[in-house]
């Protein structure tokens, strides 16, 4: 028959390369003629959101309508190293030095203006109001050049870690991210199949810079961790991996999906751009422990190696019944 059982697992994340390992990001940002702004940036997009992140960072931090800002991230030969898309580290640190790069040009073109006796400057989206005049990004640019001011700005992150002492104590990682979830399982005893029905996912990520793009990482990392609990299984025979397609190495398809509940909780994290920290591993790690939890409760078997097939699953509850007679 089928019993359902809930699960909880709680996990911390420390982000970043760790341990005291350089772990630095670079960006530039550039105003051009036309009144356009570019971001040179090597923050590799390989689906989790990083062009859009940063697209938005670097509007907030110019003042600019973001259809003016160009993200440049294609091209080795004009952007800086922005270090790896691991570790859930590019919201943080490359963000931090988009943020840096952006700030530092918006001082420019503020200096400029004021260069020009200009007072009471306000960022409004397509130019600068000031107390005499609306000042189109074109003018800008102008004046900037006119008064020697830098058109191009560099910025830098390096997140702060350190290796641990003798003792153990230090600061191995930071920031650090939160989450817990909860999975809802029915087991079925006589054939030993898990259908995941429920996740609730509860996440500490800092502020939230995209909710659509985040709710969708929460939603794929955790269709991610019901594979890994449930199905996906390397199988090496002298040293080969045997199940090299996906016709025998087993995935979750979206029929698999069950129903998912994202909750963010945004304690801001005060040395992240906009109180951002990171979010891609920690989406999918506590879904594995909820789930094989979850088995737990249902059906009173403790798994301990993944994953949990059918036949792990029916082994684990008849020696459950050995042990009970």
């Amino acid at each position: 028959m089928k019993r359902r059982g809930v699960g909880y697992s709680s996990i911390y994340y420390g982000t970043g390369y760790g341990n005291g390992f350089p772990d630095e990001s670079r960006a530039k940002a550039e105003i051009n003629k036309n009144g356009t702004f570019t971001i040179y940036v090597g923050a590799t997009e390989v689906g989790q959101g990083a062009y859009n992140v940063m697209w938005q960072i670097a509007a907030e931090a110019l003042g600019v309508n973001i259809e003016l800002i160009t993200i440049e991230n294609s091209h080795t030969e004009l952007y800086p190293d922005s270090g790896t898309a691991a570790a859930s580290r590019q919201t943080y640190n490359t963000g931090n030095a988009v943020l840096s790069a952006c700030e530092k040009l918006r001082e420019s073109m503020i200096y400029a203006l004021s260069l020009e006796g200009e007072k009471e400057i306000e960022f409004q989206g397509i130019g600068i109001k000031t107390a005499g005049k609306l000042y189109s990004f074109e003018e800008i640019y102008i004046r900037m050049v006119e008064n020697s001011c830098d058109t191009i700005s560099e910025g830098y992150f390096r997140a702060f870690s350190s290796q641990l002492d003798e003792n153990g104590q230090g600061n191995p990682y930071w920031p650090y991210v939160f989450a817990t979830q909860k999975a809802i399982v029915e087991v079925d005893d006589e054939t030993g199949k898990v259908d995941v029905l429920e996740i609730v996912s509860c996440n500490d990520s800092g502020k939230i810079i995209n909710p659509d793009l985040a709710e969708g990482q929460v939603e794929g990392g955790s269709v991610m961790g019901i594979g890994y609990a449930l199905m996906e299984k390397v199988e090496i025979e002298n040293g080969k991996i045997k199940n090299l397609n996906f016709s025998d190495y087993i995935i979750p398809t979206a029929l698999d999906a069950p129903r998912i509940k994202v909750n963010f909780i945004e304690c801001e994290e005060s040395s992240g751009p906009y109180g951002a920290k990171g979010l891609g591993e920690p989406a999918m790690i506590p879904t594995a422990p909820a789930i094989i939890n979850a088995i737990y409760d249902a059906v009173g078997v403790r798994i301990t190696s993944l994953p949990a097939t059918c036949e792990v699953i029916l082994e684990a509850i008849k020696e459950k019944e050995c042990k009970n007679l």
